[in-house]
C-alpha cells in the first residue's frame, strides 16, 4: 500500500525516495537469508551511511543531515517495512551518537563525522543482568585512576555487542541513584571489554545481542561525556527520542505484514471468491490499516513536539507504547489471514510476528511507558 505522506520541504520528499529506492535494492532481497543465517548485515550499513541515512536528525557541521525528526522518522519507517533488523540497528546507532551529540564537548564533537557517516558503529549500555527496567541501580563502577576511569561490570542485552566499534557505557562514579550515575565513551577495542556469546533471539537473528564484560577497563577520563553524576540524564533524554525511533520501527513493520496479507488476501480463493472479500478478514484487514494510521499520527505528532523544541516524553511514550502494541496485534492477525500458509517460513509474516516482540520491551518496557504516562497524569 502507498503511504500518503505530507512532508515539510521537497529535500524530505527525495530523502524518503533515495530511502525508498535503497530499501528495495539493498534492503528487501537480503533480509530472510541473512535472518536465517544471523548474520548481521554491516555492509549494508556502510551504504546507508555513505548515502547520508545515519546521521539525518544531526547537524550538518557534524556530517549530518539537520532533518527534522519528523522526516527521520518516515525514513526509518521505510527501513522497517523491508527488514527490520536494519531499521532497528539504525535506530541504536542514532540514538548512540546522541550522547555525544547533544551532551559532549566541542573536542568530543569531533568524533561524530565518523559515527554519523557509519565508519564507526555504535551500541547503547545501559541495561545489565539485573538491572533493565530499573536502570537508576545500575552497578557497574569506574573509579577515576589518573588520567583515565577503570570500569568494571557486566551490561545486558546490547544490541551491536559484537559488531560495534564504540560503546556508551553507563557506569556508577559516586553513590546510589541515579545522581552517581555517569557516561563514558569507550573504543569497542579497548583492553578489558570483552562481548560474551551472542544470545539466541527469537526475531531479529540478524541483529547481534549479548552481553558485554567489563573487566577494569581503561578509558580515558576525556571520553566522560558532561560531567560526574550527568549519566542518567543523558540515559533518559537519549531513550525518549529513541522510544520515537522503534514506534516508527513497529509502524513499519506492521505496513509490511498488512501489504503482504493483504495482497494474499487478495489472490486466495475460497468458496468462489477472493478471502479478502469475506467480512471476518475484511474487517480484520480494516481495522489493522486503521491502527497503522493512528499509530503513525501519534509517532509524528510526538516528533513534531521534539522539532518545535516542546516537551514531548510523554508523547513519546505514549507513541512507542501504541505502536508496538498495534504491531504485535496487527502481525499476529496477518500470520491468521493466511491460515497455514502464514505459520511455515516461506511466507515472511511468521517472522514478522516473531520480530514485533520485541519492539514491546526493547527502550523501556510498555509496562514502563504506562508507568511513565500514569505518572504524567497523577502530577497533573
Amino acid at each position: 500500500m502507498t503511504v500518503d505522506r505530507i512532508l515539510p520541504t521537497d529535500e524530505a520528499h527525495d530523502l524518503l525516495g533515495l530511502a525508498t529506492e535503497l530499501a528495495d535494492r539493498e534492503l528487501a532481497p537480503k533480509a530472510a537469508a541473512f535472518e536465517e543465517r544471523a548474520e548481521f548485515p554491516r555492509e549494508v550499513l556502510r551504504t546507508l551511511g555513505r548515502a547520508g541515512l545515519l546521521g539525518l536528525p544531526y547537524p550538518e557541521e557534524y556530517g549530518g543531515a539537520a532533518q527534522p525528526y519528523e522526516v527521520y522518522l518516515q525514513v526509518l519507517e521505510i527501513l522497517a517495512s523491508r527488514w527490520l533488523a536494519v531499521a532497528e540497528a539504525v535506530s541504536v546507532h542514532t540514538l548512540s551518537c546522541y550522547p555525544v551529540a547533544a551532551f559532549g564537548s566541542d573536542e568530543q564533537r569531533k568524533l561524530l563525522p565518523d559515527m554519523i557517516g557509519g565508519e564507526l558503529l555504535g551500541a547503547y549500555c545501559l541495561s545489565e543482568p539485573q538491572g533493565g527496567s530499573d536502570a537508576a541501580s545500575l552497578s557497574t563502577r569506574a573509579v577515576r585512576d589518573g588520567d583515565a576511569y577503570l570500569v568494571s561490570g557486566t551490561k545486558a542485552w546490547i544490541t551491536h555487542a559484537r559488531t560495534a566499534d564504540f560503546y556508551n557505557v553507563f557506569c556508577r562514579t559516586g553513590g546510589p541513584g541515579p545522581k552517581g550515575i555517569s557516561c563514558l565513551v569507550a573504543d569497542a577495542g579497548t583492553p578489558g571489554i570483552t562481548p560474551q556469546a551472542a544470545e539466541r533471539t527469537m526475531g531479529l537473528r540478524a541483529s547481534p545481542v549479548a552481553q558485554i564484560a567489563f573487566d577494569d577497563a581503561r578509558v580515558p577520563a576525556d571520553r566522560l561525556i558532561g560531567g560526574e553524576g550527568e549519566g542518567f540524564t543523558i540515559a533518559m533524554s537519549a531513550l525518549d527520542s529513541g522510544r520515537l525511533g522503534i514506534a516508527a520501527c513497529a509502524v513499519g513493520l506492521a505496513q509490511a505484514a498488512l501489504d503482504y496479507a493483504v495482497g494474499y488476501a487478495r489472490e486466495r480463493q475460497q468458496f468462489g471468491r477472493s478471502i479478502i472479500d469475506f467480512q471476518g478478514l475484511g474487517f480484520l484487514l480494516a481495522d489493522a490499516a486503521t491502527q497503522i494510521s493512528a499509530a503513525r499520527a501519534l509517532t509524528l505528532a510526538a516528533a513534531r513536539l521534539r522539532d518545535a523544541g516542546r516537551p514531548y516524553a510523554i508523547e513519546a511514550a505514549k507513541a512507542k507504547l501504541f505502536a508496538t502494541d498495534m504491531a504485535m496485534r496487527v502481525t499476529t492477525d496477518a500470520v491468521q489471514v493466511l491460515g497455514g500458509a502464514g505459520y511455515v517460513a516461506d511466507h515472511p509474516v511468521e517472522r514478522y510476528m516473531r520480530e514485533a516482540k520485541v519492539l514491546q520491551i526493547v527502550e523501556g518496557t510498555n509496562q514502563i511507558q504506562r508507568m511513565v504516562i500514569s505518572r504524567a497524569l497523577a502530577r497533573g
